[in-house]
């Protein structure tokens, strides 16, 4: 019999939340496999062993029952289900993300978004761009996309934090769900408010799609599927734009060699891998199996951690470091196997083709006053939460 993996007692979800990677990097050396008692979960940090599970999901469940997303989005959305079901419901959404889709109608909207929000910068001023460009070009973006519209930014800001605070409650708080449930009442209302609409004239979006599909999935679950593109849909291209943004401008050098060449979709691809917005998932064992010789019981949940996997020493040389022009970045970051991102082609576009040549073209010598400012922050989604910089 194999025996469990090593349980550690010390790592706490505070000092995962404020500055995972050192804890990551010695796992990658002294414990890859391990189980960490605060999250009450087995830590995979390596980068085979992630990529391992998300392509196994016969052996490792997305339906993980003791996973606090359940409870916070009051439904099983289609990211904690497997095989059949989860493409049912996948697919219902499947048109509103086709190519065509994104090419012709949403990364239009995205530029009219990207101009405006630009255009309203002050220049020569210290800025935070979390809340002032970030966040509220993300959510403006996707709030058209799931034909929302009617939310306003800070709504649809709120919504996904409260979302993403819900789902990262793995300490099972009473105060996070509290503010998910008053999110998800809020969220209900307005979905219900808008199917008059998009009954009467249906269009590409998201909610529209689900609607009015010939054989439509359940009513809940289209709620539900809107409600998980909300939580993860902005987190990650404004994280993304973060910390890209904070690369490049801790890396002069860099920076003006990406100008250069318009190198804006490899800085993207560089910035996701460097500090993966969804850093964590989990899985279900659905019977004992073993990774690196240790016993992961039937039942047992699996966190894979693709903020670590994507530094991993046997992929990436200088892993820990922005580096754009790398030889090659097999990152993990939008996922693998059947739940491999949907947004991934929206953040791509959205980011590294609109929103950064933009911002540079409008501040060409944009500068991070002081690093020590920026706050970064965040567990299964780790990201920066202020951004402090000099729009020159």
């Amino acid at each position: 019999m194999s025996p469990l993996a090593p349980l550690d007692e010390t790592i706490s979800l505070d000092d995962l939340d404020r500055d995972p990677f050192p804890i990551y990097r010695r796992l990658r050396a002294q414990a890859p496999v391990v189980r960490i008692k605060s999250a009450g979960r087995t830590l995979l940090t390596k980068a085979a062993d992630t990529k391992y599970v998300k392509d196994n999901p016969e052996l490792f469940s997305s339906d993980d029952p003791n996973t606090p997303m359940k409870r916070a989005f009051q439904a099983q959305t289609l990211m904690r289900k497997d095989g059949e079901e989860h493409q049912r419901e996948r697919m219902a959404m499947a048109p509103a993300f086709a190519p065509k889709v994104i090419l012709n109608e949403w990364m239009p909207a995205y530029e009219r978004i990207a101009r405006d929000y630009v255009a309203r910068l002050p220049r020569g001023e210290v800025v935070d761009i979390f809340p002032a460009l970030g966040a509220p070009y993300a959510a403006r973006g996707l709030a058209i996309m799931l034909g929302m519209e009617e939310a306003s930014d800070a709504e649809m800001e709120r919504w996904s934090q409260t979302l993403i605070d819900g789902a990262g409650n793995f300490g099972f708080l009473d105060g996070p769900f509290a503010a998910s449930d008053t999110a998800n009442a809020q969220m209900n209302a307005l979905l219900d408010s808008l199917q008059a609409r998009h009954r009467a004239a249906p269009n590409t979006s998201a909610f529209s799609v689900m609607l009015n599909a010939d054989d439509p999935i359940e009513q809940s679950q289209i709620y539900a599927n809107i409600k998980i593109a909300i939580g993860g849909g902005i987190n990650e291209p404004r994280d993304a734009l973060n910390t890209i943004l904070f690369g490049l401008l801790i890396n002069l050098d860099q920076l003006e060699e990406v100008k250069r060449k318009e190198d804006w979709g490899k800085a993207f691809e560089e910035g996701v891998r460097w500090v993966a917005p969804i850093s964590a998932s989990s899985r279900r064992a659905t019977e004992d199996t073993e990774i690196r010789g240790y016993l992961i019981p039937k039942g047992d949940t699996v966190m894979t951690i693709q903020a670590s996997a994507n530094r991993d020493e046997d992929l990436y040389e200088e892993g820990e470091r922005f580096i754009v022009y790398r030889d090659k970045n097999p990152h993990q970051s939008f996922g693998n196997g059947p739940h491999f991102c949907m947004g991934t082609h929206v953040a791509r576009r959205s980011i590294g083709q609109v929103i950064l040549p933009m911002l540079f073209d409008r501040f060409p010598d944009m500068r991070l006053p002081n690093p020590a400012d920026v706050i970064w922050r965040g567990f299964g989604f780790h990201g920066i939460t202020t951004l402090p910089v000099l729009l020159k």
